[in-house]
């Protein structure tokens, strides 16, 4: 296989220029480009949540393909309640921390850089080995129905309101997963305050109930990340990137928004913006739509106006239109792909070299979204129609 350094430079680049210039990351981290590969859950770890040869393949195909960062699926942080999928994979031990060395030495090899997403699922559990019960901020059931291509049925469990004491032990278990991240080799951790998972749990007034000190006020509500940031930071060297990433919707309520608009986006990025970080993620489904209603800034540009470090977007921004019109509007400084690496591992030689993109296909997450699902697909399309289709 072609790696992106093999691809002749075609007008396709030149069109989108600014998507191919490199970018600095916290203090020490270089990237080739402005390309991510956003974190997309695959459920294709051992049962014990080790990393595989098969997800070795599968992200350093992304390296190879041009993209200059990497972050991986969300990782649980340990083998209490943060574990939101079977097959899932962790960093909640030394084993698991050694099965990630292959993945990472793999992109490494191919030009890229790789960051661990740091991941607890709260009452959003689906699929948790080592507890039958599920926690988080409040004993409030979550909204919607589990995803079934991640193995799940039926409504959400009931979660249980974490103590004091299981707050700060699940702090502690992002720091300590930081740590061994950065001991697999990892260029950095992103930490998930995103799409409904615990520390979304937290800031959302809904699923967070609590009278102590991490509930009530934005500022209260948002005192989890807070820790947590600052835990793993401390966890870590200075050279070790620390990213957060963030958003409205959630994986089983997409249309949420901050009730307070643009002002609760304000408050939250001021207090982002002040902490130890080195870049922050946005998402939305359209990442350059207007956050709150119909005109107005994208949540990206939100973000940017108050914090000083890079702006991550992503949502549909396999548009490589939409993608270099927010970095030249200056609503973001790089961007994240899901849909777009899923459909081609090598999307950023193919727009370098002008070759045609093709539409996502769902089949590659149905009836499961995992790496054997998406080589079954493939292998099938490819007989049916005799042609040679990339396997993400």
């Amino acid at each position: 296989m072609s790696t992106f350094a093999d691809r002749p430079a075609g007008a396709a680049q030149t069109a989108h220029a600014g998507l191919f210039t490199p970018l600095r990351v916290g203090k020490e981290l270089s990237l080739s480009n402005r390309l991510a590969v956003a974190p997309m859950t695959r459920v294709s770890a051992t049962a014990d949540g080790h990393a595989t040869k098969q997800m070795a393949d599968y992200y350093g195909a992304f390296a190879a393909g041009g993209f200059g960062l990497v972050i991986t699926e969300g990782i649980y942080t340990d083998k209490a309640h943060s574990q939101g999928y079977l097959f899932q994979p962790g960093l909640a031990d030394d084993a698991q921390r050694d099965a990630w060395r292959t993945v990472v030495d793999r992109v490494h090899a191919q030009g890229g850089r790789i960051i661990a997403q740091l991941m607890h699922a709260g009452a959003l559990s689906q699929g948790n080995p080592h507890r039958i019960t599920t926690k988080g901020p409040s004993a409030v059931l979550p909204a919607g129905q589990q995803m079934a291509f991640y193995r799940g049925a039926g409504p959400y469990r009931m979660p249980e309101a974490m103590s004091a004491d299981d707050i700060a032990e699940a702090v502690q278990s992002f720091a300590q997963a930081a740590r061994r991240a950065q001991a697999a080799g990892f260029d950095g951790v992103e930490i998930h305050g995103a799409n409904g998972y615990l520390l979304d749990q937290f800031l959302t007034a809904h699923t967070n109930l609590r009278e102590d000190r991490y509930g009530g006020s934005l500022d209260n509500r948002l005192r989890l990340t807070v820790d947590v940031i600052q835990a793993v930071r401390l966890a870590t060297t200075e050279r070790f990137v620390v990213g957060v990433r963030c958003s409205q919707g959630k994986v089983n309520d997409f249309t949420h928004k901050w009730g307070g608009g643009e002002a609760d986006a304000a408050r939250i990025f001021d207090t982002l913006g002040g902490l130890p970080i080195d870049y922050l993620h946005t998402t939305e489904f359209e990442a350059w739509r207007p956050a709150f209603g119909e005109h107005g800034p994208s949540l990206a540009a939100l973000a940017r106006r108050h914090v000083s470090v890079p702006v991550l977007a992503n949502g549909s921004l396999h548009d490589a239109v939409q993608a270099e019109g927010m970095m030249g509007r200056q609503e973001a400084d790089f961007v994240s792909l899901g849909r777009g690496a899923l459909t081609h591992a090598d999307w950023p030689a193919r727009l370098r070299a002008g070759e045609p993109q093709e539409t996502f296909d769902r089949g590659l997450l149905t009836p499961i979204a995992d790496l054997a699902n998406a080589i079954r697909h493939r292998s099938e399309l490819h007989a049916a129609v005799g042609s040679a289709l990339p396997v993400p």
